[in-house]
């Protein structure tokens, strides 16, 4: 339960921390723009909708701690659960449970220092909030779309878990250590082909 706490509340820090100093006037524009509707806005609307996006963003980022990420940890338990089934290595679903919300504590911790570095800026845009906490090796220059996406997944932090995740899956089966992080880093790598190079490359993204 204490590290499933510490995830939500990080998250939700996080979250509240970038909407308090998030410049939303960019993206607004950028949005109304691609609309056509840019011309038709008068700066009392344009104030309302960069108001408005700023009071989702901090409702989303809330949310985020609060519900998607106790959401996520059951997730990735029944995800362990599915493969303890598949080899054989039967464990109770609630240490499954506790392995998943153990393995994210390095993203919550992430987050903390996200929502402290955050803090201290005086504005940030999107592109500068995934930038301020660099952690993974997507930030190197020069670099394809297709190659930063997948060097995205190269994360310190995410890395961090999946090493936690394997671990805790063998304390939790009985596997060895090897083989559990084995199979915790073919997920992960799985995950990243799927979510950081697929679905951007058909969306026509550049992450």
């Amino acid at each position: 339960m204490w590290p499933l706490l510490i995830l939500a509340l990080c998250v939700s820090v996080s979250g509240t921390a970038f909407s308090l100093r998030w410049d939303a006037t960019p993206s607004v524009l950028a949005e109304a723009a691609s609309s056509g509707d840019l011309s038709a806005l008068s700066e009392s609307e344009l104030a309302d909708k960069v108001q408005t996006a700023s009071r989702k963003a901090l409702v989303g980022g809330i949310a985020k701690g609060v519900f998607v990420m106790p959401l996520s940890v059951v997730l990735l338990a029944a995800i362990l659960w599915l493969c303890t089934w598949l080899f054989e290595k039967p464990a109770p679903f609630e240490q499954l449970v506790s392995a998943a919300a153990l393995a994210l504590l390095p993203i919550a911790l992430y987050h903390g220092i996200f929502a402290v570095c955050a803090f201290f800026q005086f504005g940030l845009t999107e592109a500068r909030a995934e930038r301020l906490v660099p952690s993974s090796l997507a930030f190197l220059q020069g670099l394809s779309p297709r190659v930063q996406g997948l060097l995205k997944g190269a994360d310190f932090f995410n890395l961090w878990s999946v090493a936690l995740l394997g671990l805790g899956f063998s304390a939790a089966t009985g596997m060895t250590k090897g083989r559990a992080v084995l199979l915790t880093s073919v997920l992960y790598a799985m995950y990243v082909g799927v979510f950081f190079v697929g679905l951007p490359a058909m969306g026509g993204g550049a992450r």
